[in-house]
C-alpha cells in the first residue's frame, strides 16, 4: 500500500503509512493531515500526551494562562469565568465506571462470603458423617495436629479444583462479558483480556479461602475423643447443641447476604426498567437518521444549499415503504441540539440564559409524534424562504412565560452566525428577532437521566452546516431500506454519500451512556444474586439433610408411637425457622443501612417494598424448596427400618 494513490472527495492522497490492526482511533479507516483553521465554526479535539514527569496539576497551571488570552481575544466563545481542567483518558473511565464497579466489587465480596460460609456448611457435615474413620485413626494414636492437617489437605484440594473451573470459565466468558461492556467507555481497540496479576490475586484468594474456612470444621472435628465417637449413640460433634447452633448461625448470615444481593440486584433491575420506560416524548420506533454530508466547497450559496437539501428530503420519500421525511440538522433525541444562549425580547436576562437549540424541518415534529400544545408549525414555504419563526418547549415556555402567553413572543439567537462555506445562514439572523408561533411538548434532549432543558426549535434553513441529516420513519425496520435511501440520494447526484454510521433511532437510545451502565449493572447484579441464591439453597439443603438423616431414628420411634407424617414435617421445618428467619431480619436490617450506597449507584431504591417483598418471597420458596425435599423423605421413612438405624 505504501506509495499508493488513494481519493478521497476528489483530491488524490499519497499513503504514506498503515496502522496497526488494533488503532481504530474514533472508528476510523484513514487518517488525513489536519487542517488547523482559526474558523470558530469549527470545533477542535485536543489530546496532548504529557511529558513524564508533569503532573496534571502542573499542566493545568501551564494551561490556564494560555486559554485565558484566547478568551480575551474570542470572549463570545469563552465562558465569563472558567478554570482549565486536564483529564487523562483511563481517570474518565474511572470516573463514569468506577462507582458501578465498586458495587459489583462489594457484591462479589458478599458473594465470596456465601461461598465460604457454604463452604464451612459442607465440611461440617462430610465431617460429621467420617466420625467413625476419624474415630479409628485418633484410637491408633493419630494426633489431632495431624487429623487436621489432613482435614485442611482435603479443603485445599477442593479450593485448588474450584480455583481451576474458575479460571476456565473466566476465559470462556470473556468474549460474552466483552459484548456487555459499554462502548462509549471501552473503545474499539482496547483489548479486554484476563489481567494477571489479578488473576493471581483470584487464585490466591480461592487457595487461603478454602482451608481458612475449613480450618474451623476441622478444629470442630478433632476435639472429640475416640471413646465418644465410637459410642454409636453417643450425640455426633455436628448434631450436638454447639453444631446445631454453629449451622444455625452459618444458615442466618448466608440468608442475609443473600437477601441483601438480591435487593442490590431487584434495585439496579428497577432502576434500569424505570429509565427504559421513562417517557421520552417522542416515539423512535421505526426512524433512522441517514446523515449527508457534502463535498467541500459544493453548494456555496444559501439557496442553493436549501434547495438541495429539499430535494434530497422529498426525493428519499419516494422510496417504497418509506411513509414520512424530515430534515433534523443536529436534532435526534435523547441528547439533541446545540446548547447555546437566547434572547427573550422585554425580558431583562437576570443570567446568561442557555437551551437546546435545533434546526430543523416542519415535518420533524409530525414524525417523531411529537404533541403540539399550543399555536403553529411553520410551513413548508416558511422553511424554504428561511423564515424567522421558532417553537419553544414546555420547560421553556413553563420558565420564560408562566402566564402561558409564549406564542407571539420573541426570541433572539445571537450565536447563529453566518460563517461561510462551512455555515450557511438566512440573511441578518445573528441580529433579527424569531417570533414564536407554537408550543410543543417536552421531548428527551440530555439524555436518559438529566431534566429536560429549554428547548428552541427554528427551521434548519436559517443556519445550514455543510452536511445534515434525514430523518426516514417506514412501516418496516428502516435500517432494511437503506441502500433504496441511498440509491434514491444517487439518482438526485451520484456523488452523494452517507455517513458510515446509519442508526435507527432506538439504537440512539442503547448507546446512551446511562442506557449501558445501568444495562451493565442489572445484568450482572442478576447472575450474582441468582448464584447467592443456589449456594444459600444448596447449604440449607445440607444442613437439612443431615439433620434428617441423624434424626432418622427419632422419626422413626416417633412414627412408630403414632405420630402422622404431617408431624415430622412440622419437625424438620421448625428446626429451620429460627436460624431462616433471623437470617431475613438481619438481611433486611443490612438493606436499610446500605440503602444509600446501593440508590447512588445501582439508581433504584432498594427499600422499595416491592423489591423487599419480592426478594423475601423468592427466599423463602428457596428455602422451602430446600427443606421440604428433606422432609418429604423423612416422612416416609419405614419405622422399623428408622429404629434399626443408630
Amino acid at each position: 500500500m505504501l506509495g499508493k494513490t488513494l481519493q478521497l472527495d476528489r483530491r488524490n492522497y499519497e499513503i504514506v503509512g498503515v496502522a496497526a490492526p488494533r488503532f481504530t482511533w474514533y472508528n476510523a479507516d484513514v487518517y488525513l493531515p489536519l487542517k488547523l483553521t482559526q474558523d470558530p465554526a469549527i470545533v477542535f479535539l485536543i489530546n496532548l500526551r504529557l511529558r513524564p514527569g508533569v503532573t496534571h496539576a502542573t499542566a493545568n497551571a501551564a494551561l490556564q494562562p494560555l486559554l485565558e488570552e484566547f478568551a480575551r481575544n474570542m470572549p463570545k466563545h469563552f465562558p465569563e469565568h472558567f478554570r482549565v481542567q486536564v483529564e487523562g483518558l483511563n481517570e474518565w473511565v474511572a470516573r463514569r465506571m468506577g462507582g458501578t464497579l465498586y458495587l459489583l466489587f462489594g457484591a462479589v465480596g458478599l458473594l465470596l462470603a456465601i461461598g465460604c460460609g457454604n463452604v464451612s456448611i459442607l465440611l461440617l457435615a462430610r465431617g460429621a458423617a467420617r466420625q467413625h474413620e476419624l474415630a479409628v485413626r485418633t484410637a491408633v494414636e493419630a494426633r489431632r495436629r495431624r487429623i487436621v492437617r489432613q482435614l485442611l489437605t482435603e479443603s485445599l484440594l477442593l479450593a485448588s479444583m474450584g480455583a481451576v473451573l474458575g479460571i476456565l470459565t473466566s476465559y470462556g466468558m470473556l468474549a460474552y462479558m466483552k459484548t456487555l461492556l459499554p462502548w462509549y467507555i471501552f473503545a474499539p481497540e482496547v483489548v479486554i483480556r484476563i489481567n494477571f496479576p489479578v488473576l493471581l490475586f483470584s487464585i490466591g484468594l480461592a487457595l487461603i479461602t478454602g482451608p481458612l474456612f475449613g480450618l474451623w470444621p476441622a478444629l470442630q472435628l478433632s476435639r472429640a475423643t475416640s471413646g465418644q465417637m465410637m459410642q454409636s449413640n453417643a450425640r455426633r460433634v455436628a448434631g450436638s447443641i454447639h453444631g446445631r447452633r454453629t449451622y444455625s448461625t452459618l444458615i442466618a448470615g448466608q440468608i442475609a447476604l443473600t437477601l441483601l444481593l438480591l435487593a442490590a440486584a431487584g434495585s439496579a433491575t428497577e432502576g434500569f426498567t424505570r429509565m427504559v420506560h421513562e417517557p421520552l416524548g417522542y416515539d423512535p420506533q421505526n426512524v433512522m437518521s441517514v446523515g449527508i454530508p457534502l463535498h467541500e466547497n459544493s453548494y456555496t450559496t444559501w439557496a442553493a444549499r436549501a434547495t438541495y437539501f429539499d430535494q434530497l428530503r422529498a426525493k428519499v420519500a419516494e422510496t417504497p415503504g418509506v411513509t414520512m421525511t424530515a430534515i433534523s440538522s443536529n436534532a435526534n433525541p435523547p441528547r439533541n441540539g446545540s446548547n447555546s444562549a437566547f434572547v427573550i425580547l422585554g425580558q431583562p436576562a437576570m443570567e446568561q440564559q442557555l437551551g437546546s437549540i435545533n434546526m430543523v424541518s416542519p415535518g420533524y415534529f409530525t414524525i417523531l409524534y411529537i404533541p403540539l400544545l399550543a399555536g403553529r408549525v411553520w410551513s413548508e414555504p416558511e422553511n424554504r424562504n428561511g423564515a424567522h419563526v421558532a417553537l419553544v418547549n414546555r420547560t421553556l415556555a413553563q420558565r420564560y412565560f408562566p402566564n402561558g402567553d409564549a406564542v407571539g413572543r420573541s426570541l433572539k439567537l445571537p450565536n447563529l452566525e453566518d460563517r461561510p462555506p462551512m455555515i450557511l445562514s438566512a440573511p441578518n439572523i445573528t441580529n433579527s428577532w424569531l417570533q414564536i408561533v407554537g408550543v410543543i411538548d417536552d421531548v428527551r434532549n440530555d439524555g436518559l437521566r438529566n431534566p429536560i432543558k429549554p428547548a428552541v426549535y427554528v427551521p434548519y434553513t436559517l443556519n445550514m452546516w455543510a452536511g445534515s441529516q434525514i430523518l426516514v420513519r417506514s412501516a418496516v425496520s428502516p435500517l432494511t431500506l437503506l441502500h433504496a435511501v441511498q440509491a434514491q440520494l444517487a439518482a438526485i447526484n451520484p456523488e452523494q454519500q452517507t455517513y458510515s454510521m446509519v442508526e435507527a433511532l432506538s439504537t440512539w437510545i442503547s448507546d446512551e451512556s446511562e442506557w449501558q451502565q445501568q444495562h451493565l449493572a442489572a445484568w450482572i447484579f442478576g447472575v450474582l444474586a441468582w448464584l447467592a441464591l443456589a449456594l444459600a439453597t444448596a447449604g440449607l439443603y445440607s444442613v437439612v439433610s443431615y439433620t434428617v438423616a441423624q434424626r432418622t431414628n427419632e422419626f422413626g420411634i416417633r412414627m412408630a408411637l403414632g405420630a402422622p407424617r404431617a408431624h415430622v414435617l412440622r419437625i424438620v421445618f421448625s428446626s429451620t425457622l429460627v436460624s431462616v428467619g433471623s437470617g431475613i431480619l438481619a438481611g433486611l436490617v443490612l438493606i436499610v443501612i446500605m440503602n444509600t450506597f446501593l440508590t447512588k449507584w445501582a439508581h433504584g431504591n432498594s427499600r422499595d417494598p416491592i423489591i423487599l417483598a419480592g426478594g423475601t418471597l423468592l427466599l423463602i420458596a428457596a428455602v422451602s424448596i430446600a427443606c421440604a425435599i428433606p422432609a418429604r423423605h423423612a416422612s416416609k421413612v419405614d419405622p422399623m427400618t428408622a429404629l434399626r438405624c443408630n
